[in-house]
């Protein structure tokens, strides 16, 4: 316990699943923690639910738009005076189709939350932590951020975005002790998940969870809790000599 002590940290797309456990987590550490969704209802749910580990704040954001990123970077600065650790988890998973279906509205707006998002958040809160020459930002990607899925293109273009991000972002923080990295999950108990499967066969989704389960060595999903494990680690002093460096949470996955 305490591997956040007194540290401030934002946690976008955090009123459900990988986003409310890493919130918990922090919490836990010592952390204070603005959690950041785009719906109210989850968030006075979350904060309901987390108040009691300590200190925690609520912002309705669209992490698409800007006029909302800087709310909520306001926000912690206004109730935190600054920000330590930036969690960039907000994403939305899109439709399962192949490319020739895919509607160019749908890409878009997969980009737009997925990508844009985090570019916004890494605008508004690196000028904070090259200020003061210290901070750890954890984007969230996926194992789609590394390799390919078929008939989640959009999903698939926009996870490889923050991977590049990331490294661009390493790459610039460096000189002012700002430490960026990327998480890429293996399929996560969480409700995207439910929605994939049921995109990729509506008829029975409980067999694309089967398989995909036949898939990943440890023989079953990551559960929020080892995914927030990882961006505890990073966010605390442990990975202090750690950037750039896409961190795979997959159940080996990545090892065939």
């Amino acid at each position: 316990m305490g591997k956040l002590t007194n540290q401030a940290a934002i946690v976008t797309g955090a009123a459900n699943g990988i986003g409310k456990e890493i919130s918990k987590r922090f919490l836990q550490e010592g952390a204070k923690v603005l959690v950041v969704d785009l719906f109210d209802d989850a968030l006075d749910k979350a904060k309901d639910e987390l108040s009691s580990l300590g200190h925690i704040e609520t912002c309705q954001a669209d992490v698409s738009k800007e006029n909302d990123v800087k709310k909520y970077v306001d926000k912690a600065l206004d109730a935190f005076g600054t920000v330590d650790v930036f969690v960039n988890n907000a994403g939305i998973e899109g439709k399962v189709k192949p490319i020739p279906e895919q509607s160019i509205d749908d890409y878009q707006k997969v980009m737009d939350v997925n990508v844009k998002g985090v570019f916004l958040g890494l605008q508004y809160v690196m000028p904070i932590m090259h200020e003061k020459k210290s901070g750890s930002i954890i984007n969230m990607s996926s194992v789609a951020g590394l390799e390919g899925s078929a008939g989640v293109a959009p999903y698939v273009t926009s996870k490889h975005a923050v991977t590049g991000l990331t490294k661009v972002a390493a790459l610039e923080g460096g000189a002012n002790q700002v430490r960026v990295n990327s998480v890429h999950p293996s399929p996560v108990n969480t409700r995207m998940m439910r929605s994939l499967e049921a995109g990729f066969n509506p008829d029975d989704a409980e067999s694309v969870k089967t398989t995909m389960e036949q898939g990943i060595p440890l023989g079953r999903y990551g559960e929020s809790e080892d995914i927030a494990n990882m961006v505890l680690f990073l966010a605390s002093d442990e990975a202090k000599f750690i950037t750039g460096v896409q961190y795979r949470v997959d159940g080996g996955m990545g090892a065939s």
